[in-house]
């Protein structure tokens, strides 16, 4: 599902909502989220997973064309761990 969609199926379940406002709505919420992350904090919403940030090290990688080894700097990455209840409602009947 891309956000377009993701959207739409909130316009579709509450049609007192106009789909521009739905759209803002989903913009700020991830707007919220990724500005969290950039400030390194981590933003959990209970039930569904919890969005954080881990900093990956420096190492010294391979460019698979040459396989001439190549430094890979120190990044930040975001990270996602699912809840507890995602995960059991993931598995169930599994």
């Amino acid at each position: 599902m891309i956000k377009s969609e993701l959207v739409q199926k909130i316009a579709e379940a509450n049609p007192h909502l106009y789909q521009r406002d739905v759209e803002n709505i989903v913009n700020a919420i991830l707007e919220q989220v990724a500005s969290a992350l950039e400030r390194g904090d981590r933003v959990e919403l209970r039930g569904f997973g919890a969005f954080s940030v881990k900093k990956r090290d420096a190492r010294v990688g391979r460019n698979p064309r040459t396989g001439k080894q190549v430094d890979v700097s120190e990044k930040t990455v975001p990270y996602f761990k699912t809840g507890k209840e995602m995960r059991e409602r993931l598995n169930t009947g599994k």
